[in-house]
Order: structure tokens, then C-alpha cells, then sequence
């Protein structure tokens, strides 16, 4: 049974816009059934927690547009639980929105942020490190971050590097945070494999409420003092009115600048749970179940001859044959076809960018 002090956020406000035709403005791929198991990602990302946390405590904090399709794909959450971003505004204003909001109503909340697009294979270790961390938060005014065991020399990442030499006496899973070091350069992340206290950051944050809403006061005031004068309007009519006015004159900035780089009761749990970011097709590749030649097949009628190293994603199409390919990515979503060197995928933005005009 969930401690009923346990809260959800996911957040679910990103365009994904790296997994065009796919991921599209309208309907980006937190919605998207990308594994072709029946489920969106933010499904299973909510899934991943259930063992965790009730749906009353589960918040989701998206933009405005996507409001009806959070209700639709997870209709157990509370509609006042859904919040709604007037506009883009990164990490940051978006987790200080919503502590002070779970504050007004749990003033002892202990708090797991996910972002809602990424995946995990394991998903009961996943729940046992989560709820670990969770029982070390309640207890202590620390923030967690989980650090994923890396196994290559990822560039597309940010990395943890942790103090290994001793463990939190708490919990021997726990240590602390040396520093975060930005997404590196090759021969960068080549470095960082070779030792063993560096880790992906998964993204995916614990603490309890007045240990986060402390930190926001503490590094990032401004924004603290305009989430904290709302505290008499949440769960008003007033509040979504507010929201709209104000919002947007929060600084554009990621929580990682705002509040982990500068606080400094900071930790990390290095886990192994299968994780991905989902952040491209060659992640999906990367991590989706392949055959014998490379070949990643999302979708029932796809047939593959002479082809290597390819992903082909098309769920609706009635047949697809595919020959003589190495190295590809072919996307077909809504009427829109993507055929795309896996090398060069890193100019999908750009070709969704100039088909959206």
C-alpha cells in the first residue's frame, strides 16, 4: 500500500520534436504508443509509480493544449491535479508551480518528479530504489537524484559525478554529489566511462516539499516569492487566471541550474533499471528489442529484406516492405513518411520545423 504522504509530478509540457512524423506539436510523444505495446509513455510512466503513490497524489504539469489528452489517458487523476502551463517555460517554474501547489494540500508531502517520456525496463527495481530514496527524503532534508549506470560513452546526456569514497548512513545506496557536468564531448564521455563514480542523470528528482520550496527560496527568490503569494488562490478559480498572468515572467531555466548546482544537501543513487530517455530514434533503436540483422520492427505488417540497423516504426500502415537498407529510420505517422539516415537524425528537428510552416 502507498504512504499516503507519497507524490507523483510528471511532467508532460515537451513537444519532441527529435521524433517527428511521430511526435508532432498537436499530439507530442508523451501520448504516443512509441513501443506499439498498447500504452503512451506517460501511461507507463504513471504505471511505473502505482505500487508508490495513489492517483489522488499523482499531478501532472503540462502546456494548456494538452490538457484533454492527460484527462483522456489518465483519467484516475484528479482534473485539479492537472496543471496547466500558459506557456514553455523548462523545469524550473514548472516544479516550483507545483510544490507550493502539493504544499497548500500536504504540508508533509514527500515528492518524486519523472519526466513523462522516458522508459524503464525493470520496473520493480525501478520501485524498490524509488521508494528507498523516498524513506531516506521523508526522513532527512536532503534532494535525491537517481544516476544511471552508463554503458557507453553517451554524448546526448548530462552525467553526475558522485563521492564514492563513503555512503549516507542511512541508506548504503546513497552518496553524495560531487557535481553535475553538462552533456561532454566524445573523448569527454570516454573519460567519464573509464571511471566508476560518473552517471547519467535520468532526470528524475526526490525530496520532500519544504526541502524543494526551501531551495526555491534560498538560490531562485523571485520565483519562490510568486508561486508563494498564490498560496491563498490554489484550488480557486483565481488560480488558473494567476497562472496565465504570471507565469511566463518566470526565468526560462532548467531545475538542474536553478536549484542542483547550488544546494547543498545533494545525492545520488547510482541504479541499473533499464533506463532510457527516449530522446531519438536511435535511443529507440538503442534500447527497443532488435532481430538478428540490427533491425528494430514497431508494428504488426512490416516485412525487412537485405536490411540492417534499421528502425521502422508504423503502426497503422496496412503492409510496409522495406529492402536493402543499413542505418535507417523509417517513420510513418498521420499520412507522413520519414525515411532518414540514422547517422543524420539529428536534422529531424529541422525537417519538422520546415514542414510545420
Amino acid at each position: 500500500m502507498a504512504d499516503k504522504n507519497n507524490h507523483l509530478v510528471i511532467m508532460a509540457g515537451g513537444v519532441g520534436s527529435r521524433f517527428w512524423p511521430m511526435s508532432t506539436q498537436e499530439c507530442p510523444k508523451q501520448f504516443i504508443d512509441v513501443l506499439g505495446v498498447g500504452k503512451s509513455l506517460l501511461q507507463l510512466t504513471r504505471d511505473r509509480f502505482k505500487d508508490i503513490c495513489d492517483p489522488e497524489n499523482v499531478w501532472i504539469v503540462t502546456n494548456k493544449k494538452y490538457f484533454d489528452k492527460c484527462h483522456e489517458q489518465l483519467p484516475e487523476v484528479p482534473l485539479k491535479n492537472i496543471l496547466l502551463e500558459p506557456c514553455r517555460r523548462n523545469t524550473a517554474p514548472c516544479i516550483a508551480y507545483v510544490s507550493w501547489k502539493i504544499k497548500s494540500v500536504d504540508p508533509k508531502a514527500n515528492i518524486v518528479v519523472s519526466p513523462s517520456d522516458h522508459i524503464v525496463t525493470d520496473t520493480a527495481e525501478f520501485a524498490r530504489v524509488v521508494k528507498s530514496c523516498m524513506k531516506f527524503t521523508g526522513e532527512t532534508d536532503s534532494i535525491v537524484t537517481l544516476g544511471m549506470k552508463p554503458n557507453r560513452p553517451e554524448t546526448g546526456y548530462g552525467y553526475i559525478q558522485a563521492d564514492l569514497s563513503v555512503h549516507s548512513p542511512r541508506n548504503k545506496e546513497i552518496f553524495r554529489v560531487d557535481s553535475f557536468r553538462e552533456k561532454p564531448d566524445l573523448n569527454t564521455a570516454e573519460q567519464y566511462i573509464r571511471k566508476n563514480n560518473y552517471f547519467w542523470n535520468a532526470g528524475i528528482f526526490i525530496w520532500n516539499v519544504s526541502t524543494i520550496v526551501n531551495a526555491f527560496r534560498v538560490y531562485q527568490p523571485s520565483m519562490a516569492k510568486l508561486f508563494e503569494s498564490m498560496l491563498s488562490i490554489y484550488g480557486t478559480p483565481q488560480e488558473q487566471e494567476m497562472i496565465d498572468k504570471y507565469y511566463c515572467e518566470c526565468d526560462n531555466i532548467s531545475v538542474d541550474y536553478a536549484i542542483m548546482e547550488k544546494a547543498e544537501e545533494i545525492f545520488v543513487c547510482p541504479a541499473n533499471f533499464g533506463w532510457s530517455d527516449l530522446g531519438t530514434w536511435g535511443s529507440l533503436l538503442m534500447q527497443n528489442r532488435k532481430d538478428l540483422y540490427g533491425n528494430s520492427i514497431i508494428g504488426d505488417n512490416i516485412s525487412l529484406f537485405d536490411t540492417h540497423n534499421t528502425i521502422v516504426h508504423a503502426l497503422k500502415e496496412k503492409k510496409v516492405v522495406i529492402q536493402g537498407l543499413d542505418g535507417y529510420i523509417v517513420a510513418e505517422s498521420d499520412g507522413k513518411l520519414l525515411i532518414c539516415k540514422l547517422s543524420e537524425e539529428q536534422r529531424i528537428k529541422q525537417f519538422a520545423e520546415d514542414q510545420e510552416k
